[in-house]
């Protein structure tokens, strides 16, 4: 019975061994297949986090969220027979207001920015088209949910009735898909697929000598050590993985893939009209897009690429490259972020113009123009 018993014991770690050897084995072959992939020098990198104003103060980063819903509101006025809706639909509260008669409409000044955002809606449809595209390719599976898609419209730039609208919008690149329990997906054809999709940093890379490195733009007087110099170093000579390439082999410890998290974020951002994101929307689409879970820790580690700015009481990641780097940079402004900022503009002129009425002004004055309130008593002015 003993002798069974050790036996016994005998044969497992025999066959423990056994596998863990085959195991290796098969381990070792990767590696030296791949060995450039696999490789893992991890340092715990620890930079102090530094305040920059610059980038604190655009407004159109920053008035996204409060911007954002007065566009909606706007669309909603635009989008009726007589550009004009009672306030009531507007506010849930219409009636408790004693305002369930007056109706919201546009100012000329807020009808004229609504057209030129249209045009750039038809002159930029292409463009704004293969951003959409290029964003569901970074996905796992080259699909996306509508309602995930629905949430980033505002960063690709899209009108946010957009899927609302998907004959008119969508050309034969595009399908709509079922994802599973019940939900509705977006996806892009093979034939798009097929087609070499390269990032931002990849078309830079063939204009420039030092190939698939990340700009790095360090933050004015911040000192380093010289152990993070040195991982920097080593992280900018790594080769770079597209992030419209699937790698479902690579290790997600090793240093390569960290450096195709960073690049996916700044393709991410690239793809961006604003070139920021509130952070917590990446979290978001980190399953999608086959990001880690800690991805959120790719924006601290790399202040050189990214900035985290705290205003608003929310956390926004910014591309320094969009608004850091020279004219040579790939990284263009895009024609819609102007007509926001001009929208950003005519809220805080609006703003003005309210708080002068509640001191019993009638009109505001701005240089040599007079703008008038034009206010009756059944009508409110909207921006």
């Amino acid at each position: 019975m003993a002798f069974d018993q050790i036996s016994r014991r005998n044969l497992k770690k025999l066959l423990r061994f056994s596998s863990k050897a085959r195991y290796i084995s098969l381990l070792n072959q990767y590696t030296l297949a791949c060995l450039h992939v696999q490789n893992h020098n991890y340092t715990n990198v620890y930079m102090k986090w530094k305040k920059d104003s610059y980038l604190d103060s655009i407004d159109s980063i920053h008035k996204s969220l409060e911007l954002k819903p007065i566009l909606a509101l706007k669309n909603r006025i635009t989008a009726s027979p007589q550009n004009c809706i009672p306030i009531s639909d507007v506010s849930k509260k219409g009636l408790q207001l004693d305002v369930p008669i007056k109706v919201a409409r546009l100012t000329r000044k807020a009808a004229i920015l609504n057209e030129e955002e249209e045009a750039v809606y038809r002159d930029y449809k292409d463009d704004l088209q293969e951003r959409l595209k290029k964003f569901i390719l970074m996905s796992v599976e080259d699909r996306l949910p509508l309602k995930i898609i629905q949430g980033m419209l505002w960063y690709l730039g899209l009108p946010d009735d957009y899927l609302r609208k998907l004959e008119g919008n969508f050309d034969a690149c595009f399908e709509v898909v079922e994802m599973g329990d019940g939900l509705k997906g977006l996806a892009v054809v093979k034939t798009e697929k097929d087609k070499k999709i390269l990032s931002v940093l990849e078309k830079n890379a063939s204009r420039s000598i030092e190939a698939f490195m990340i700009p790095f733009f360090p933050s004015k007087g911040l000192r380093l050590k010289t152990k993070i110099l040195d991982w920097l170093d080593h992280f900018q000579k790594l080769p770079y993985v597209s992030p419209y390439e699937k790698c479902p082999d690579l290790y997600r410890d090793s240093d390569v893939a960290e450096k195709r998290v960073v690049g996916v974020l700044h393709e991410l951002l690239s793809l961006f009209v604003e070139h920021s994101v509130e952070r917590k929307r990446v979290l978001c689409l980190r399953k999608y897009l086959g990001l880690p879970q800690k991805v959120h820790k790719a924006f601290e580690r790399h202040p050189h690429v990214f900035y985290l700015s705290l205003r608003n009481k929310t956390c926004t990641a910014i591309l320094k490259e969009a608004y850091c780097g020279c004219d040579k940079t790939g990284i263009e402004a895009h024609p819609l972020v102007q007509v926001r900022k001009k929208y950003i503009d005519l809220v805080k002129e609006s703003k003005v113009i309210l708080k002068n009425r509640r001191h019993g002004n009638r009109s505001f004055c701005s240089g040599d123009e007079k703008l008038e309130l034009n206010l009756s008593e059944d009508e409110k002015v909207f921006l």
